[in-house]
Parts: C-alpha cells; sequence; structure tokens
C-alpha cells in the first residue's frame, strides 16, 4: 500500500495541475477509501473535485462518507446534484440521510427525485422523518428479515435472496405476520438445528431492541452494556423498521467526545485546526468574553470591599491568585466527574443526591488537607513582618480556602445535574462557566471572611 505523505501529495497535486487523469488514477487506484478521504482532506476543493470525478460511483460515495462533515459540505456545495443522487444510491440508506441533511431543503428534493433507485429514494424520506440524535435517525433499513413461521429450507432461501444486496450481516430478525419483532436467529442455528420445522422453535426470543425515539446516547450506553455489534429498531407498536450497527454507534460517540471536549474547552461552536480565522474567532470569543466579565467583576469585588482591607494586610494580596485558581480547578474536577458518569451510565440522575453527599465528604476532606498545607507553610514563610498582620493573614487565608474548595465542589457536581435535568449538555459545566463563577464566589468568600476578621480583632490592628 502506498504511503501517503508530503512527498506523495506534491506530486498528486502537480498531475492533477497538468489534467492528467490516467496517472492520477493510477497513483489512487490501490488507496482504501478511507484513505483517499484523508488525501482528499489535504488538498483545495477544486483538486478534490477533481479526483472525486475520476472515481467510480461507489467508491466515491464511500469517500463521502469518510469525509470529515464540513470538509463534504464544501464538496457537496460544489457538486451538481445529479453526481450527487447517483452516488447516494451507492449508500446504505442511513449514510445516505447523514450526507444529504448537510445540503439545503431545495437541493435535498431535488437530488432523492433524481435518484433513480425508487426503492432507497424512499428509505431515504421514510429516514428523514427522524431526529438526528435518536434510534431511527441513525438507524439502516438494509436487514435480513423471514417471518417466524417459516421453515429451515425456507428460511436459508429467503436469507440468501436478501444477504446479496447486504455488506455486513450480523443477524437475522425475526418478525411475525404483523412484522412485528419476534425475535433473533443466529445463523450458527443453520447447522445446529438444519431440520427444524418452524424458525420460530430455535429462534432466539424477546431481543434487545430499542423504540424509533429513543436518544441516540441511550443506545450507545445499551450497546456498552450488553457488548452489542448490531440492535434492531422496532416502532411505538414493536414493528421492525430498521437496525443499528456498531460503526453507527462509533461515530456518534467520537463525534459528542469532540462536542463535549470543545464545551469544556470554552468553545462555543464545533471548529477545527483548518477552520477560518473568522469561525474561528466566533467560535472562540463568547466564553472568552464571560472571562472578562468574571474578571471585571473581580476587580470590583476588589475595589468594592473595605478600601483599607489589602492597605491594612498587604500580604494578602499573593493569595488571591491561590484561591481563585483553586476554586476553578476543584469545580472543574468536580463537574467533569458527574459529566463523565452522565455519559456512561455510572451515575443515575435519579440517585443524584447521594452522589452529592459523597461529594461533599471528598470536598471536605480534600479542604482539610490543602488548608492544613497553606496554614503550615504561612506558619513558617509569613506573609507580612508584623506577626499579629501575619497570623490574621493565615487565617483568613486558610479558612477562605476550605470554603472555597467546600463550594466549589459542591457547585461543580450541582450544575452538571440541573443541566441535565434540564436536558442541557452538562459538558458547559466542566468549561469556563464553572472556573469563572467559582473564582468569583472565591473572591466574595476570601474578601469576606478577612474583612471579619479585623473587624472581630479592631484593637488588635
Amino acid at each position: 500500500m502506498k504511503e501517503i505523505n508530503e512527498k506523495f501529495i506534491e506530486q498528486l497535486q502537480q498531475l492533477i495541475d497538468a489534467k492528467d487523469e490516467v496517472q492520477v488514477l493510477v497513483l489512487i487506484r490501490d488507496l482504501h477509501p478511507a484513505d483517499i478521504a484523508e488525501l482528499v482532506s489535504d488538498l483545495h476543493t477544486d483538486e478534490a473535485l477533481f479526483i472525486l470525478k475520476l472515481l467510480d460511483d461507489e467508491t466515491a460515495a464511500d469517500v463521502l462518507i469518510e469525509l470529515d462533515e464540513d470538509q463534504r459540505h464544501d464538496l457537496l456545495e460544489e457538486m451538481p446534484n445529479e453526481s450527487i443522487a447517483r452516488k447516494l444510491e451507492m449508500m446504505d440508506a442511513n449514510d445516505a440521510v447523514d450526507v444529504i441533511q448537510e445540503l439545503d431543503e431545495e437541493d435535498r428534493d431535488e437530488i432523492i427525485k433524481q435518484i433513480d433507485d425508487v426503492e432507497q429514494a424512499g428509505d431515504i424520506v421514510d429516514l428523514l422523518q427522524y431526529g438526528e440524535d435518536t434510534a431511527g435517525g441513525h438507524m439502516s433499513t438494509e436487514m435480513i428479515v423471514v417471518n417466524e413461521n417459516l421453515s429451515m429450507p425456507d428460511c436459508i432461501k429467503a436469507m440468501r435472496a436478501q444477504a446479496e444486496d447486504m455488506d455486513e450481516i450480523y443477524n437475522v430478525y425475526v418478525v411475525d405476520d404483523d412484522n412485528r419483532l419476534k425475535g433473533i436467529f443466529p445463523l450458527k442455528k443453520t447447522i445446529t438445528n438444519p431440520s427444524a420445522s418452524k424458525i420460530k422453535h430455535v429462534m432466539e426470543p424477546d431481543p434487545i431492541s430499542v423504540r424509533t425515539d429513543t436518544p441516540i446516547d441511550d443506545v450507545a450506553l445499551d450497546f456498552e452494556k450488553y457488548d452489542l455489534v448490531a440492535m434492531p429498531v422496532v416502532d411505538s407498536i414493536g414493528r421492525l423498521v430498521g437496525r443499528i450497527t456498531v460503526d453507527d454507534i462509533m461515530d456518534e460517540v467520537r463525534e459528542q467526545s469532540e462536542r463535549d471536549y470543545q464545551l469544556a474547552s470554552g468553545l462555543s461552536g464545533d471548529v477545527e485546526t483548518d477552520d477560518s480565522i473568522l469561525r474561528q474567532v466566533t467560535a472562540r470569543l463568547p466564553w472568552l468574553m464571560i472571562g472578562l466579565v468574571g474578571g471585571i467583576l473581580n476587580a470590583l469585588i476588589l475595589d468594592g470591599g473595605d478600601s483599607n482591607l489589602l492597605q491594612i494586610l498587604p500580604g494578602m494580596a499573593l493569595f488571591i491568585p491561590m484561591i481563585g485558581g483553586t476554586g476553578g480547578n476543584v469545580g472543574t474536577q468536580s463537574s467533569a466527574i458527574v459529566v463523565q458518569g452522565l455519559a456512561n451510565g455510572s451515575l443515575d440522575i435519579r440517585h443524584a443526591g447521594k452522589h452529592l453527599l459523597k461529594e461533599i465528604w471528598v470536598a471536605t476532606l480534600n479542604a482539610v488537607i490543602i488548608s492544613a498545607i497553606v496554614f503550615a507553610y504561612n506558619s513558617i514563610f509569613p506573609a507580612d513582618d508584623d506577626p499579629v498582620k501575619a497570623h490574621i493573614t493565615t487565617i483568613a487565608v486558610t479558612a477562605s480556602l476550605f470554603c472555597v474548595i467546600l463550594f466549589a465542589s459542591v457547585f461543580g457536581s450541582f450544575v452538571p445535574i440541573m443541566l441535565e435535568k434540564m436536558k442541557i449538555d452538562p459538558a458547559i459545566a466542566t468549561g469556563p462557566f464553572v472556573t469563572v463563577t467559582n473564582d468569583i464566589v472565591g473572591m466574595i468568600i476570601y474578601m469576606t471572611i478577612s474583612s471579619w476578621l479585623i473587624g472581630f480583632l479592631p484593637t488588635i490592628i
């Protein structure tokens, strides 16, 4: 297999510039569609289109499926609808839906009308009615289905007829006369029970299935829980309408992980390294503005508190970054654990109170240890030459740090739980939102405790 490196890409670009179709095909003919997609992603749009036009429709369709959504959208915008329609005919219906959803509604209708395969066009139209984040929106209608009353010879005959148009066969689904899902027929049964009178006598009844309106996140959890490679999808009355395969789920899990990571990093939109400067700025700027507002509020808190506070205890200023930073880090840790638990199913939203109680105990222990370390440090290296002021600063920093860690842990756990209940992506809680909030609250706690200590000990000062 050819190695795709800079030299290879440079050679390919030279051949494209020379419009040498024969040599371009020679160069890429042994590449897997996924490798061609990787190659296309490194080329300009016009160069990528040149390659796609040289490929047969089936290979070009596979390449389009493998491309990143943004790159695919750019190419589709430049391709004639007739060409897109031919390639959609080569795809599984669920993959075709993923592709066509990236176009505007007018182009969708025009492309579907140009699909010669009426059955494929009908499947695409049927799948488009389901939400993108549901099982129906990710299922494929290509599957092998047999009636429960078929004999073994008739079953094998039906399976052979349907298998001709299938790329992979994971399961054979068994239905009744009303197309209701009744069971799964393992292919092994054709060998171990060749004389079975009817399929329903040897099928595995009551298979794990999902409804068309099941959220895709829940479907992914079922795949992981039951170690599945495929799962049947049924409608509201139990009729078999499609199947979801593990590769569909893996793509969704990867995309969800990317979205969560970007939210946690303070990116308000999907952005790639090769996106335009304007797109990257618009994706980053909103959370940076929130951070700026948080910084201004912190400045107002310092300015609006006791005007003599930092003059009386100048050593306090040394610990302002530590108070804010610790609160932000603790809050991010707590929220990340909750978000992860919600994502993998290890945290049930119904038992959120139990988790919050556990988090309080964890936070208390962490607060005691960290506060004790800071207290010991300040005792050895006082923040002020005046022993009384140094002592007050030590108490203020230690007490504030304890309270900040406790608050940040509970707040960091509480926010994603509430967002989950409100049907908002809880991953947003691991980003700047929690960090900025904890920074502001931490500063309020620090200033309040310090002011209280100075007011409580006026005769000493």
